[in-house]
């Protein structure tokens, strides 16, 4: 009898000791200070448990509140619902997520616990505990289109520009003008600083302030979802890409002196003659003055940057073009502050039309990337990347040759010598071909990888970079494969890529990606190339891609409505509804790691080139 007892309770405690769900625990970055702790349960074979609407024995998720970390809203539960009795339950796979607020200077720890009940038939075991204490490394607060790396690499672009453009020949010309305004109205010293700063201060509103309106409108009129949607449309239909490259190569031909460009000379008169008035009018004018006379120097930088921004959240092209007018105003208003300064500056000449030469170069270059995008996104194969690299190699070889003096355009004027500072940027334009050449045989070329065509659309290919042919793609749902850097190939298709997962025994890692989308190529060149992180999307996943801006037609039954009864009849519209009510994200790149059920174990992961990071993602 004794020995009866004594066996029972060893095996109850033998039970008790074996968890009956395996649990972990992570906290993700969502956006600012807002994070969320997820929390993965694996019932073990034989037990179930109650889910949380349970509210006698549902599992409960605690968070402890501490200095720096605050729950928000209900926790909620993530699983594929079983019946025991007539009696929902879980088993499997089980997800608890709560959102939080986090702040401090660098770093909190969230802790909490998890209680639940397993049972295993009619018996049950007494509540078990998981406790948990999490290190956060908090990211940065600043707001991001696609992570905060991608919006300081926008902000830090259309700042060079920004200054760039002083030294343009339609722009550089105005600084003399600027001076002699403000010598005439030196009056008083502190009228003359606070007119300087009014001065650039009209600049950048007369910069940011339409599209502000523009975008405020839209936002206005038809929420966040209408906004992204016009700036989707604006950066990856056909039709505004291709004006766009038309405008650029306009623009080049304008630099290359095959004409000139200007807006109407009775806008700039009339702006002009208003710089006569008294008082803030007067300045306003001469800024307006200025902004119009610039147009055609600033006017091609000024859509690049508002085009490179609009893959993200709807207010990202407001940042970066105040970022470009701050710069831009700038020296005009440092001008207007110390007018004196004009006596240091070098006079308008010839190194001016250089100038404009040069621009014209680089304008070529970039207005190739519109034509790109809309190759990529309509498959019209015109434009590949061994393509795309020669015309860049061609183009860059002549801007060079240029340098040396080798090439003249209509109003150059004759070098008599070559001067230090040109042999400088032609050596570094030179060293620039150089590094493309490679690229023509399938180097990788990570610095230009956000600029350049994915490599899959190459040709030819040596050694790694090679692009898995369609014939070794795995034969599951074949017809939903699709090719992708790397060697490595996933699905098109969300459902497929979960059925593929569940067969293989692997998890899936979704990457949210648009043929247009820089930072995408950018992850795939700096990011999915590293070894540990190739290592594993090779062995441990099963890709599912999702293009949101794909323009393939789908069949008739393939179409979908969405809640406000649009029909959405393309890959690229089917997808991006598919993920804002999937994954409430509507911004590329972002990650998600799925199980073979379809639950989502992480995510949202956006740009973020630090690849230890991105390997601690894979491994949640």
């Amino acid at each position: 009898m004794f020995h009866s007892i004594l066996t029972a309770l060893l095996s109850l405690m033998i039970a008790q000791a074996a968890p009956s769900v395996v649990w972990k625990a992570a906290v993700n970055h969502i956006q600012d200070n807002n994070y969320q702790l997820v929390v993965t349960g694996q019932v073990e074979d034989g037990w179930y448990v109650h889910p949380m609407a349970d509210k006698y024995v549902g599992t409960k998720l605690t968070v402890e509140p501490a200095e720096g970390v605050s729950a928000t809203g209900e926790a909620v539960e993530e699983f594929t619902p079983s019946d025991y009795k007539g009696e929902t339950v879980v088993t499997g796979t089980y997800v608890l997520r709560q959102d939080l607020e986090l702040t401090g200077k660098k770093q909190v720890t969230v802790n909490g616990s998890v209680t639940w009940s397993a049972c295993s038939g009619d018996e049950c075991n007494m509540p078990e505990d998981y406790e948990f204490s999490v290190p956060v490394k908090l990211e940065s607060a600043a707001p991001a289109q696609s992570g905060g790396k991608g919006l300081w690499a926008l902000i830090l672009e259309a700042i060079l520009w920004g200054f760039l453009m002083l030294l343009t020949p339609c722009v550089f010309p105005m600084v003399p003008m600027t001076v002699s305004f403000f010598l005439k109205r030196s009056g008083s010293a502190a009228k003359g600083r606070f007119n300087a700063l009014m001065y650039g201060l009209f600049i950048v509103l007369l910069y940011t302030v339409p599209i502000c309106i523009i975008i405020g409108l839209t936002w206005a009129l038809g929420g966040k979802t209408v906004t992204a949607d016009i700036f989707n449309w604006l950066s990856t239909h056909w039709l505004p890409n291709i004006l766009f490259f038309i405008i650029f190569m306009v623009f080049a031909a304008s630099f290359f002196g095959a004409f000139e460009i200007t807006l109407p000379s009775k806008w700039t008169n009339k702006a002009d003659s208003g710089s006569d008035k008294k008082g803030l009018l007067g300045v306003f004018f001469l800024a307006l003055t200025l902004v119009l006379v610039s147009f055609s120097c600033t006017g091609p930088i000024v859509g690049t940057v508002l085009i490179k921004s609009t893959q993200g959240e709807f207010w990202t092209p407001m940042v970066t073009m105040l970022a470009f007018s701050i710069a831009f105003a700038l020296p005009f208003a440092l001008l207007a502050f110390f007018p004196s300064v004009l006596k240091k500056l070098p006079k308008s000449g010839g190194w001016l039309n250089s100038v404009k030469v040069v621009l014209g170069f680089i304008e070529v270059a970039l207005g190739l990337k519109f034509l790109s995008v809309a190759d990529q996104t309509y498959h019209w194969h015109l434009l590949d990347r061994e393509v795309y690299l020669a015309i860049w190699i061609v183009c860059f070889s002549l801007l060079g040759f240029y340098l040396l003096g080798k090439l003249r355009f209509k109003h150059d004027t004759p070098l008599e010598y070559i001067s230090v500072g040109r042999l400088a940027l032609a050596i570094i334009d030179f060293a620039f071909v150089v590094y493309m050449i490679p690229g023509m045989w399938g180097a990788p070329l990570k610095a230009l990888s956000g600029y350049l065509p994915p490599i899959q659309t190459q040709d030819f290919v040596l050694g790694k970079y090679t692009a898995a042919a369609p014939e070794q793609l795995p034969p599951l749902q074949a017809a939903t494969m699709v090719a992708l850097p790397h060697g490595l190939s996933g699905y098109s298709s969300l459902e497929d890529g979960i059925a593929a997962a569940a067969a293989q025994g692997k998890k899936v890692f979704v990457d949210i990606s648009g043929h247009g989308c820089v930072n995408c190529r950018e992850m795939e060149a700096r990011v999915w190339s590293d070894p540990e992180v190739l290592h594993r999307l090779q062995n441990d996943f099963v890709i599912v891609t999702l293009y949101v801006d794909d323009k393939t037609p789908l069949p008739k039954d393939k179409w979908v409505t969405n809640d406000q009864g649009k029909t959405l009849k393309d890959v690229g519209r089917v997808n991006s509804d598919l993920v804002m009510k999937r994954f409430g994200v509507n911004s590329q790149p972002n990650y998600f790691i799925l199980d073979g059920e379809g639950n989502t174990l992480a995510g949202p992961r956006g740009y973020n080139l630090d690849a230890g990071e991105f390997v601690k993602f894979l491994d949640l």
